[in-house]
């Protein structure tokens, strides 16, 4: 069930575009991806340690940051992720992925 709230990942990125475009590009992916790999760590103590609150927000920032770099890239991170994963599973090409747990479809 769709809340009323949700907004599409296309939408998203259109978003942090209007935000953060201009600032994103004078810093570059080097500088942006610096910061994702901050969000990320603060994502993974928050796993650790942090409430539900705390996590959620930490996962939204890594979002935001991954959006910002595909932005100055120039990638449609919706087009991406439908071409990788539109159909399936990338490594077993099954709905409901059979592969391995030890490999990385």
């Amino acid at each position: 069930m769709s809340d009323s709230n949700d907004v599409s990942l296309r939408d998203f990125q259109a978003l942090i575009r209007q935000m953060y475009f201009e600032k994103d590009v004078e810093r570059g992916i080097d500088g942006t991806f610096m910061w994702l790999m901050e969000e990320v760590g603060e994502l993974a103590t928050a796993l650790r340690s942090g409430s539900l609150e705390e996590q959620s927000l930490e996962f939204a920032d890594v979002i935001a940051w991954l959006t910002t770099i595909a932005n100055v890239a120039g990638v449609d991170l919706a087009a991406a992720l439908q071409r990788k994963y539109g159909s399936g599973c990338p490594g077993c090409a099954h709905l409901v992925c059979t592969c391995d747990i030890n490999e990385k479809p």
